[in-house]
């Protein structure tokens, strides 16, 4: 399939942000199986309500894709008049906006097209929809999809032109397949599902509450994955993909020692997400919500990457993460030169700058984190008798770092490390013995 994307410059966009997002949206394009054969911009005080774009543009665009390049207005003037191509030969098949567009606007570039329209909300559903894995995320990108779908039943006609969309079951498709009451009976049915997964989630969060959790937050593709998997050995799908994966992973940190460090890989963020989106994914945003340290996971090669920061950092105020202690990584410095690293460092001089592929960088997180954890542990010395041991060992080996131990004629003498309130609970089970 073909597309062509299109990009309005409103006041008060900076050129290079506003280039920044139609290369994002080109990448989401592409990551949804598009090839981009041609991209069309312009620079307004406002979009137009009808098209979002001028009438000189929609004429420009049709050109790609066959289309008649009749504004609502030419048609209303040619009203029994069968339309003429402008360019018959055109190829594209999508038209692609950069912004969310209204019901109508949608109709009516899809009829001076003659392709199918989407806009950026419509393509990142559709990515969340292929990538979602588990039974929670499917719920929760379904009703997103959903909610998307149901002000734009009966109005876009382009799913009659292309017959199903950009999926199996593309947005054309479901719209003669629905109306908006079944539409809400859906949501309330999902919402209710998702209630009870969410509630089994909270009950797995609140036992895990006792346990030192760190999450990784960052853009989509900055790389968290990639140090998931260094952090902790697991096999969790790394690709060079927005939205590779949506499902929260949660793993110990390696080697396996106390304290017990677990790592959680949390879904991506990117600017203009659905608030929808935003909302659905909100059990899996409480991973970061409910953690004991977050990292910022960036990639410093992104020439934008302040800004994406920004973005991830905008969505955990919202769900008042915002105090939990944090640090920032900047990933992918490998791909940097001495002099940007150097500038990096200045600007950012807490950060931990790292390559995934480097694994003493990897022993950096590691040994940064530990310290971290560490900092409230208190050491202590304890002889255990031979004889009256009733499962203190066990105890020590479980609940505290053992710096050394060593066998005397009464007993072992443990030189342990350990949390307050858990010395406290060993000295009284020995005293109790």
């Amino acid at each position: 399939m073909k597309a062509v994307l299109v990009g309005i410059l409103l006041p008060g966009v900076e050129v290079s942000e506003f280039e920044s997002s139609l290369n994002e949206l080109r990448r989401l394009v592409e990551t949804l199986g598009f090839e981009v054969i041609g991209q069309i911009t312009q620079r307004r005080a406002a979009p137009s309500p009808a098209t979002a774009i001028g009438a000189g543009k929609l004429k420009e665009l049709a050109q790609w894709t066959g289309g008649s390049g009749k504004t609502p207005d030419d048609l209303e003037e040619a009203e029994n008049e069968e339309a003429e191509a402008i360019h018959p030969t055109g190829t594209a098949t999508h038209v692609i906006f950069d912004q969310e567009l209204t019901p109508n606007q949608l109709k009516h570039v899809a009829e001076g097209t003659g392709a199918e329209v989407l806009d950026r909300t419509g393509v990142i559903v559709e990515i969340f929809h292929r990538h979602a894995k588990t039974r929670e995320a499917k719920l929760q990108v379904e009703i997103a999809r959903l909610n998307y779908l149901a002000p734009r039943l009966r109005v876009t006609g382009a799913g009659e032109r292309q017959g199903g969309g950009i999926g199996a079951k593309g947005v054309g498709e479901t719209a003669h397949e629905l109306d908006r009451r079944r539409i809400r009976d859906r949501v309330a049915e999902l919402q209710a599902e998702l209630e009870t997964i969410s509630a089994d989630q909270s009950h797995r969060r609140e036992r895990r509450r006792d346990q030192l959790r760190v999450a990784l937050v960052g853009y989509t593709n900055a790389g968290k994955s990639s140090l998931m998997r260094a952090l902790t050995g697991s096999e969790v799908l790394v690709a060079d993909k927005l939205f590779a994966t949506l499902d929260t992973t949660i793993r110990a940190m390696q080697p396996d020692q106390f304290p017990k460090i677990l790592i959680s890989d949390t879904v991506g963020f990117i600017k203009k997400l659905p608030h929808d989106l935003v909302a659905s994914f909100r059990s899996t945003l409480d991973e970061a919500a409910d953690a004991s340290y977050l990292l910022y996971v960036v990639d410093a090669s992104d020439p934008t990457f302040r800004s994406q920061l920004e973005v991830t950092q905008n969505v955990l105020s919202e769900i008042n993460a915002a105090e939990i202690p944090s640090t920032i990584i900047l990933n992918k410095v490998d791909q940097l030169n001495l002099a940007e690293i150097h500038l990096l460092t200045r600007e950012f001089p807490e950060a931990i700058q790292i390559s995934t592929r480097n694994p003493s960088d990897i022993q950096r997180v590691k040994g940064f984190l530990r310290n971290f954890f560490e900092q409230e542990m208190e050491e202590w010395e304890i002889l255990i008798p031979f004889d009256d041991q009733k499962g203190m060992v066990g105890e020590i080996r479980r609940h505290a770092a053992v710096l050394s131990e060593r066998y005397e004629e009464g007993g072992v003498r443990f030189q342990i490390k350990t949390y307050p309130e858990i010395l406290a609970k060993l000295k009284k089970q020995l005293s109790d013995s």
